[in-house]
């Protein structure tokens, strides 16, 4: 199991461009769909969890993956598997490939412009997956919506994603709370 943690882990920080964000739909569909380690909810959790954490997103789903099927082992092999590529590249990039050889060679400027597209498809892919997850209803689309554009902008303190996140949680546990309290108000008038 461990052999398969690493391997997979592997394959999936060697052949995804564009970070943890396009990193997201191919973990989704090695862990959740072909090797159902997790639920589609427990996937759903461990990015939330990844995405609050500091650190590169990839690897972190990698430590929350790797723990829940093997606990600690399992989440050190599966974060070697996910960085040890990206490290393996850089080296080589680092001793072979200089700023100039990139820019002055027409063909590996022409690979890195066919890149850019497939890694911007690589990253709306896991955030449609993810609305479908979450639930996410079109009565309820606009709050990520507004929430992107305020991170987007300018402005020094709704630009910060921490206070968002923080945001989040504070107002989800008010509407779980609230929820709650509906439901047992809804018992005790059907009691009655």
């Amino acid at each position: 199991m461990l052999w398969q943690l690493f391997i997979t882990f592997f394959k999936i920080g060697a052949f995804t461009f564009g970070g943890g964000w396009a990193m997201i739909s191919i973990i989704e569909k090695e862990v959740v769909d072909k090797r159902h380690w997790v639920t589609k909810e427990d996937f759903l959790d461990q990015l939330i969890v990844a995405q609050s954490l500091p650190g590169l997103l990839a690897a972190n789903i990698a430590v929350g993956v790797g723990d829940k099927i093997r606990g600690r082992i399992g989440s050190i092999i599966s974060t070697i598997g996910i960085v040890l590529p990206s490290f393996l590249m850089i080296l080589i990039i680092a001793i072979f490939l200089t700023p100039d050889l990139i820019n002055h060679n027409p063909t590996l400027a022409a690979i890195f412009k066919g890149i850019r597209p497939a890694v911007v498809a690589l990253i709306i892919a896991p955030v449609i997956t993810t609305a479908k997850t979450a639930k996410l209803k079109w009565s309820t689309a606009w709050i990520p919506v507004i929430v992107a554009l305020l991170i987007w902008s300018k402005w020094p303190i709704v630009s910060n994603p921490i206070l968002w996140v923080v945001l989040g949680a504070l107002l989800g546990v008010c509407y779980a709370r609230r929820a709650m309290l509906r439901s047992q108000k809804s018992k005790v008038k059907s009691q009655e």
